[in-house]
């Protein structure tokens, strides 16, 4: 039997907020769909003004594409219809402007993980 078609209408399910005790902090969320097979995931985030995700990596590429708002990274500042992709093992910060929320979609090509430099150091040497 075939796999139905999903749809999610994000205007209209509640955030939910998710706990990032490195930082201390939570994080506005609804998940739009995480592929059971290869956990591969969409997500639609919100960095409320002022939230930086500090210097981190992951074991998964991501991409973020930016619906509102500017997303502030550590390779540029991005706004509205922006796509940026950054590949597995990439250190990165990213984050909203100090007066301004930003809204993106969140993509990744495998289940997510996130690892804190502050905590754990840099990525594994490939």
């Amino acid at each position: 039997m075939g796999k139905s078609v999903k749809t999610v209408d994000t205007n209209r399910i509640p955030w939910e907020m998710i706990d990032v005790p490195e930082l201390n902090a939570r994080i506005p969320q609804k998940t739009c769909v995480v592929d059971e097979d290869t956990g591969m995931a969409v997500m639609k985030l919100c960095y409320k003004s002022g939230f930086t995700n500090v210097s981190h990596w992951h074991n998964c590429a991501h991409g973020m594409y930016v619906l509102d708002g500017i997303l502030v990274t550590d390779a540029g500042a991005f706004g509205p219809g922006s796509f940026i992709w950054f590949p597995e093992g990439t250190t990165m910060s990213h984050g909203a402007q100090a007066d301004n929320d930003v809204t993106f979609l969140f993509i990744t090509n495998k289940p997510f993980d996130i690892h804190y430099t502050h905590l754990e150091g840099g990525p594994p040497q490939k």
